[in-house]
């Protein structure tokens, strides 16, 4: 499959070289013949006999840019001065700042938000702890944690390498739903040390957003916080990803005139989001589920799964299939994949039922090839930004967190899981609708603002109940 250049990996050479006839031309045509793709071309100093300049560019990898620097660097009368990264650059003293609201220009701002006027709030809120949510932080602002236990497809690297991840979280809350966000790496070592920094922090948030924990310590840690504290917890990696998985699933049984009931849905990989996402289908109305792992099938015969899998085992795959996961895709309809590579060929898509759905979240290295089956199943989604109907949870934790903190729930439900889902499906009218576009794009501005309100409605509904 031919690579394709990236943003992600953004260069910027600093180059001196003599004034010669045909300089410039020569660097660029060199690194245009190594696949870069050449953005700006910048003049930072020229004299007499010399000129610097900025070449930036797109490449492929990390491989692909080194070879392009030392192809520069092999130019006779080229001198290499600097190389920049400009993904780093982004990065460089982390991605957010926290403004004041308010100003403290004299002695009456200093007696109001500190001494003596501070100390008149705080006996408030110790009259009435309920007014935290109106006169502090607390009334916006989410904490998104982890402990660096499975980042991205990176694995266990830990709460350091976390943090710029959790970053990017926060800044997406801020950027596309107006969420207050602070990330919390922690270095624990265990779920009990997890479950107690959490606690200790909670004060200061209206929210939790759980990212990148490994299973199955994530399932425990998100059950035991929603037992034990009085604000909402969601585990993004888990239940955004199902949302977003659903509301595909929704809109692409609107373009193929199939009810919920009448299909036969396959996951690979039993894992944190596939559970999700059967679990959520679930609930949405879908009866034949059958989950698979490396070794097929889920079913109540199989000896080699441990007690949570069994419990999976049993309340799924009716019919009580035994098979490979290839075997398992003969006339289904919807397959879902979070297996992480690549196991599927065109064959196996193309033994599905007629008109199959295909939504392959896994990244970097998806269950099967996702252009390689285009002309066999009917409707294709991915984890990739670089083809229709992206899976990104972004798509959905920004707009439910803000519901959550508008409507002051406690708990996070099964109905704003649905209402979610379904908000972001019908963003797209039934007239907009095609196989290739079955989710909004990631950049929608109507999406948090219908997830949030549809979360908030769902939250009201429920206190009503």
């Amino acid at each position: 499959m031919l690579q394709q250049v990236s943003p992600s990996y953004a260069l910027t050479v600093r180059v001196e070289y003599d004034n010669d006839v045909g300089m410039l031309g020569r660097l660029t045509s060199v690194i245009g013949n190594q696949g870069a793709n050449i953005g700006a071309v910048d003049v930072v100093k020229a004299t007499r006999t010399t000129t610097t300049r900025d070449i930036s560019f797109l490449t492929n990898d990390e491989e692909h840019s080194r070879d392009i620097i030392q192809a520069v660097r092999e130019i006779p009368g080229v001198d290499v001065v600097h190389v920049s990264d400009r993904t780093f650059l982004i990065h460089l003293g982390g991605k957010f700042d926290i403004a004041p609201k308010v100003p403290i220009k004299n002695r009456d701002d200093l007696s109001m938000v500190y001494m003596p006027g501070v100390a008149r709030v705080a006996r408030a809120i110790t009259e009435a702890p309920e007014d935290v949510f109106n006169l502090s932080v607390k009334k916006n602002m989410v904490a998104v944690i982890s402990d660096g236990s499975n980042v991205l497809h990176l694995g266990d690297v830990g709460p350091l390498a976390a943090l710029p991840v959790l970053e990017t979280k926060v800044l997406f809350h801020k950027e596309f739903a107006g969420n207050n966000a602070f990330p919390l790496p922690l270095q624990v070592d265990d779920v009990d040390a997890f479950v107690q920094a959490v606690k200790a922090a909670a004060p200061a948030f209206g929210a939790i957003h759980l990212e990148d924990i490994a299973s199955p310590a994530c399932f425990e840690i998100e059950e035991r916080l929603t037992e034990e504290l009085d604000i909402p917890i969601l585990h993004n990696d888990q239940h955004g990803t199902a949302i977003v998985v659903l509301a595909a699933l929704i809109n692409a049984l609107k373009i193929l005139d199939k009810a919920p009931s009448s299909l036969r849905l396959v996951i690979n990989g039993p894992g944190p989001a596939g559970l999700a996402c059967g679990r959520l289908a679930g609930l949405f109305g879908v009866k034949n589920i059958i989950f698979c792992d490396t070794s097929g099938a889920l079913h109540s015969g199989r000896d080699d799964l441990n007690p949570s899998l069994q419990a999976v085992a049993r309340h799924s795959n009716p019919d009580g299939f035994a098979g490979t996961l290839s075997e398992a895709l003969a006339g289904a309809d919807v397959f879902i994949g979070f297996g992480r590579r690549t196991v599927l060929t065109r064959d196996d898509i193309a033994r599905m039922g007629n008109d199959a759905v295909v939504i392959s979240v896994a990244h970097p290295e998806p269950d099967v090839d996702p252009e390689s089956i285009a002309d066999v199943a009917r409707i294709v989604a991915t984890g990739r930004s670089d083809l229709p109907n992206q899976m990104n949870n972004m798509l959905c934790f920004p707009g439910f967190f803000k519901g959550l903190l508008e409507s002051r729930a406690a708990r996070v439900t099964d109905a704003m899981k649905l209402a979610a889902a379904h908000a972001i499906a019908d963003v797209i009218g039934r007239d907009e609708l095609s196989e290739d576009y079955i989710v909004p794009g990631v950049f929608d501005k109507r999406v948090p603002a219908a997830v949030a309100a549809a979360v908030a409605d769902a939250a009201q509904r429920n206190e009503g109940e």
